[in-house]
């Protein structure tokens, strides 16, 4: 492993992933190979994760390629250097900040979305012109062979390479045995942790994409049909285990009724009388979390769904009212099928129970008010946040992508995910036809003249 390291830390040194021509090639060579493997992919996230070949596209696959569409089309442009103004101390100087490749970095993915959440941030990392280490999630194993494959199909191990294994022990003999130059983790809080403290002892740099609870108001105002649409479709895709899912719904008390109501028709117009069989209904990725998630059941009153099958590691769309605050299921992310409710009669009521956990990743609202819109999104500080939507924020490469606190720190996307992967390096040329002497010793009987430059 060190000598592997070692030869990519030359290879980087050697300047060769520096160029733009270099870069571009790289992600072309990508994308291709992606293209090839689209079946491939599928297979392997159905037999992970169960997701059929659309969600696939819309979640995974196809969400990658645009990625790689806009970054390739943009790449030039978004590399530019940036051109600053210079105070009247340095004039004629011209100043201007440039992008600088960081070096050696490594990406580590999570399981519940694979392939985007390891090659989303890799495309960044490319476009920055780094080297990387891909350390993928051991627990999608379908998928993390795919994976291998693709880049294995691209690149040679001294420009990216692909560290399969288990994660608690390849990562930190990584981390203590060569000193990155970054640090992108994707995953739960509790790992994000260990892993700001291995990079802390090297004060390498950090990008944390973690999680927490997500909360999402529905307002007296709101559209409940819509909002019951969009909130079933984001909470139950990928069977619940997505970081910016709603983790629980305050709902004002006047609408409670008939929001329940309606998620209640849409689960089943989505999803069926009996989503196990359904192929637009995934599974639980394995017997560990399937015991963890299906616990919370008992913590609350069913209003709909509640079946469970752990042979199959189906847990069914599942919504709970009369739940404890101080219950597991409010205290943990859930990351699973089961969604909370409660009901509000003021703000600060719904407010109190937020800022039990603060900082979430996402927060949504559901309102036709604008003031009432502003108030919320002045009330809650987030990662990122929807209104009158949920999650599809971060389909939107233009948007930063992150968290903030105990969600996360840092973000990605589009160009901001070069910006996570560069140093921005600032310059300023001086031209030499101009160079007054009051610059230079002796200084005395210049202040006058200093303070009126200088202020």
């Amino acid at each position: 492993m060190e000598q592997m390291l070692a030869s990519m830390r030359s290879y980087f040194q050697s300047g060769a992933t520096q160029s733009l021509s270099f870069r571009k090639t790289q992600l072309l060579r990508l994308r291709d190979a992606i293209i090839a493997h689209e079946e491939a992919l599928y297979i392997a996230l159905y037999q992970d994760l169960k997701k059929g070949k659309e969600e696939c596209w819309v979640t995974e696959n196809g969400f990658v390629i645009s990625e790689l569409n806009a970054t390739i089309s943009n790449l030039e442009a978004w590399l530019e250097p940036t051109p600053v103004p210079t105070n009247l101390l340095n004039l004629p100087s011209s100043s201007r900040i440039e992008k600088e490749p960081l070096g050696v970095v490594l990406i580590i993915g999570p399981w519940n979305y694979p392939f985007q959440l390891l090659f989303t941030p890799l495309i960044g990392a490319i476009a920055a012109g780094n080297c990387v280490v891909l350390k993928p999630s051991e627990f999608a194993s379908a998928t993390e062979q795919v994976m291998k494959d693709i880049i294995v199909s691209c690149f040679a191990p001294e420009y990216i390479l692909y560290m399969s294994g288990d994660g608690a022990s390849v990562i930190p003999a990584m981390m203590q045995s060569f000193v990155f130059d970054h640090v992108f983790y994707t995953g739960s809080t509790a790992v994000g942790r260990l892993i700001y403290k291995m990079a802390a002892e090297n004060l390498v740099p950090v990008t944390l994409e973690l999680g927490g609870k997500s909360p999402c108001v529905v307002e007296s105002d709101a559209n409940i049909e819509i909002a019951a649409k969009r909130i079933v479709m984001t909470k139950f895709s990928n069977a619940g285990q997505m970081c910016v899912a709603p983790d629980y719904v305050l709902v004002h008390a006047s609408k409670k009724d008939a929001l329940v109501k309606a998620m209640r028709k849409r689960i089943e117009q989505y999803f069926g009388a009996l989503p196990e069989e359904s192929e637009n209904y995934g599974k639980i990725i394995n017997e560990k979390q399937f015991d963890r998630v299906s616990a919370y059941l008992s913590q609350g009153k069913i209003l709909y769904g509640g079946r469970v099958n752990r042979n199959i590691l189906f847990i069914e769309p599942t919504l709970l009212e009369e739940v404890s605050l101080d219950a597991s299921i409010m205290r943990d992310e859930i990351f699973g099928p089961i969604l909370p409710i409660f009901s509000f009669e003021t703000k600060e009521q719904a407010l109190q129970i937020i800022q039990r956990h603060p900082n979430p990743l996402a927060f949504y609202v559901f309102t036709a008010s604008g003031s009432v819109e502003k108030g919320w999104l002045k009330a809650v500080p987030c990662g990122g946040a929807c209104v009158n939507n949920a999650s599809w924020h971060l389909t939107n490469h233009n948007l930063p992508f992150g968290g903030r606190g105990f969600s996360g720190t840092g973000a990605y996307h589009g160009k901001f995910s070069i910006e996570t992967f560069s140093h921005k390096k600032a310059v300023m040329k001086t031209p030499t036809w101009f160079d007054p002497a009051l610059k230079y010793p002796p200084l005395k009987g210049k202040l006058k003249l200093f303070k009126w430059i200088i202020r």
